[in-house]
């Protein structure tokens, strides 16, 4: 399994010619009765895979069949913050934006190279050699300039070139940056098409063009000069390698309109206010420490706690699913590697290999090749399939230094990994085990909002016509047996087996990668695993590798960002907060703690401060439950009981008995106090 991307998720993006592009699929809305974001992609359901597009066209018309609610008064109604990918115009404008802005820094800093600037999920960036060290007081001035080009209304053009035509010209501007994507572009396809797209005309002033596939709004007059924004200036290596040229990125944001901008702008704060870094130092969860190893999570009790809590879970529902726990070692030798693929196509992901008496051993990346290792261990026959292994397996990947990003990206992370092996008439069923799975389990942590992207076989793949045809049909079928709408990215499997890939929305819209469900052709065959069929024949098993969380790490720190770090009672480190008022009923405070600990319920005393100040402090570090003693409290054995969050507040005085059903009913049902 590969782990989940850093940050909300975008459309994979392609180089082409000095940018990049993708093509956005075309979405529908939502089917309310199954809460999951539906969204149809436009293009054929995939090669071999016409049932795919029989699905597609059901799920078009049950979700036109759906009375629509009525629409809320304009006044009531948000504003959208479309991503890239679910927006045509939204994506011209930023990938226009990105040229305007390499243009503007072009004449502001002349010698400058411009090198690729894609458009981004919110926004765009491009990345610059400069003799300057921009900063973001640059910006500024930057941003000025970029509003007066949209503000002469500037035509954008495309002009198809030859290749001998383009390599002319990169030599005339002296930009080798251009010639090197050039020379990249034909090395990849030596009948590649190159186009280029100019800002301007080229017998005027304000002119500028760079290698681009597009697309791009007809003119810089289609963008809203005041919805724009530049953001950060940050490092970046040419081609991501540190070993290259060191670059400066510029960050920006485009919208339609000031509106749209304005509410950009409100919900970057509030994601600020939930970024994971701050509130987990701030409530004491976890740590990364560079000087011990940069990119390795260190947990502390509390954010322990958490954790053992998500993972408990995550057992006990796999074991009522009929799954078998496993666990596999960190190290293993690199023939095992070798084997299976991963030196030749996943080597630079790798930590460096060790010498153990004279042979080599590697930290593992992925724990597929030892689950595989584990099902060889003994025959299989068909009547013994399916065979469900989990494990919480943690392994390690060399992740480059500017890409490590708190919880989101580190390089030591646990992975709840799980690999399923069938027969091909048990892959829709088992699948449709998984769909179940990911639905309760995602919705235990509060999560209902999900989005299904199903991809296909690409040109480059591994196993026959066949096989691919019935696992494709058999992924589509179980998303219809779920009654769940999909997007169909046609191509976009692995080379080893089609998959399918669910997003979770958060609090605050963003959607994040998590669960991924792939059917895998290439390790049963390179592993010669096999089974013996009812005549006696060794067949092979289909392999699925799949996870519900993708790693516990960013999982976690998912959560942290989805409850601000207020988390609900079954998951709190401390359900409830004990505030003596005075030393004088410290003792029955104790007491009610140990009554409550009995009760398996997590329960802390504080003391040592004025009421008012372990008030303020439980608030500060999120505890669900403030229960204050006092005389009275502790004559009448009862407690004095106030909840956190906007919906919280005093709820007087209960007997400790009654707090303690409470807490106990919220925690099993995973619901409020």
């Amino acid at each position: 399994m590969q782990a989940g991307a850093p940050t909300a998720s975008s459309r994979e993006l392609s180089a082409t010619q000095g940018c990049i592009h993708s093509r956005p699929a075309k979405r529908l809305k939502l089917k309310p009765q199954v809460c999951i974001p539906t969204r149809q992609n436009s293009r054929p359901a995939g090669r071999g895979s016409p049932r795919l597009a029989v699905r597609a066209a059901q799920a078009n018309a049950a979700a036109v069949a759906v009375k629509p609610k009525e629409e809320a008064p304009a006044s009531a109604v948000p504003v959208q913050l479309l991503t890239s990918s679910k927006s045509p115009e939204l994506l011209r404008i930023r990938h226009s934006c990105a040229h305007i802005m390499a243009m503007a820094v072009q004449k502001l800093y002349p010698g400058t190279q411009v090198t690729i600037g894609p458009w981004i999920e919110r926004g765009f960036y491009y990345d610059f050699d400069t003799k300057e060290t921009l900063s973001d007081k640059d910006l500024k001035a930057i941003k000025k300039e970029m509003q007066r080009l949209i503000k002469r209304k500037l035509p954008m053009s495309e002009e198809e070139v030859t290749v001998e035509e383009a390599r002319s010209r990169i030599e005339q501007i002296q930009e080798p940056y251009k010639m090197e994507i050039l020379e990249g572009i034909l090395a990849r396809d030596p009948s590649s098409t190159i186009t280029i797209w100019h800002i301007g005309r080229e017998d005027e002033k304000d002119h500028w063009w760079d290698l681009c596939a597009g697309p791009h709004v007809p003119t810089t007059g289609h963008i809203a000069p005041d919805a724009i924004d530049l953001e950060t200036v940050a490092g970046a290596y040419w081609r991501g390698d540190e070993k290259k040229a060191q670059l400066q990125r510029i960050y920006g944001t485009a919208w339609e309109s000031a509106d749209q901008l304005k509410a950009y702008k409100t919900f970057k704060e509030e994601a600020a206010r939930r970024d994971h870094r701050r509130i987990g130092q701030e409530l004491d969860l976890f740590s990364l420490n560079d000087s011990a190893g940069a990119g390795l999570v260190f947990w502390h009790p509390k954010g322990a706690l958490v954790r053992h809590l998500i993972e408990s879970h995550w057992k006990q529902k796999h074991i009522e699913s009929g799954y078998q726990l496993i666990y596999t070692p960190h190290v293993a030798s690199a023939t095992l590697w070798q084997r299976s693929g991963h030196l030749d196509f996943y080597r630079e992901n790798m930590f460096d290999q060790m010498q153990m008496e004279e042979e080599e051993w590697l930290v593992k990346p992925m724990n597929c090749p030892l689950h595989v290792n584990i099902y060889k261990s003994t025959q299989h026959s068909y009547k013994t399939l399916p065979l469900r292994y989990a494990e919480l397996g943690t392994v390690y990947r060399y992740e480059r230094s500017g890409t490590l990003h708190g919880l989101f990206r580190v390089r030591g992370f646990t992975q709840d990994d799980a690999h399923i092996f069938c027969l091909p008439d048990q892959i829709t069923k088992e699948i449709i085990g998984v769909l179940d799975m990911v639905e309760q389990m995602m919705g235990s942590f509060g999560f209902h909002r999900l989005e299904v992207d199903l991809s296909t076989r690409p040109e480059k793949s591994v196993g026959s016509d066949d096989i691919w045809a019935r696992a494709e049909a058999a992924l589509g079928d179980a998303l219809a047996a779920k009654q769940w709408d999909y997007s169909v990215d046609e191509g976009g499997g692995a080379f080893y087996g089609p998959k399918i890939d669910i997003k979770i929305e958060d609090a605050i819209g963003r959607r994040w990668q998590c669960s991924t469900i792939q059917l895998d052709f290439n390790l049963p065959e390179r592993f010669g695993m096999t089974y013996m069929d009812a005549d006696q024949q060794h067949r092979q098993p289909i392999m699925i590798h799949r996870a519900i969380f993708g790693s516990i790490e960013r999982f976690f720190g998912i959560l942290v960002e989805n409850y601000a770090g207020a988390f609900p009672i079954w998951l709190a480190p401390v359900q409830a907060q004990i505030l003596p008022v005075s030393p004088a009923v410290a003792e029955y405070a104790e007491e009610a703690a140990a009554s409550m600990r009995a009760k398996g319920l997590r329960v802390e005393v504080a003391g040592g401060e004025r009421i008012g100040k372990l008030i303020r402090n439980a608030e500060k570090a999120k505890v669900p439950v403030m229960c204050v003693v006092g005389t009275k409290e502790a004559e009448a054995a009862s407690l004095s009981v106030r909840t956190y969050g906007p919906q919280g507040g005093e709820l007087g005085m209960l007997p400790i008995t009654e707090v303690v059903d409470l807490l106990q009913a919220a925690s099993l049902s995973q619901g409020s106090f």
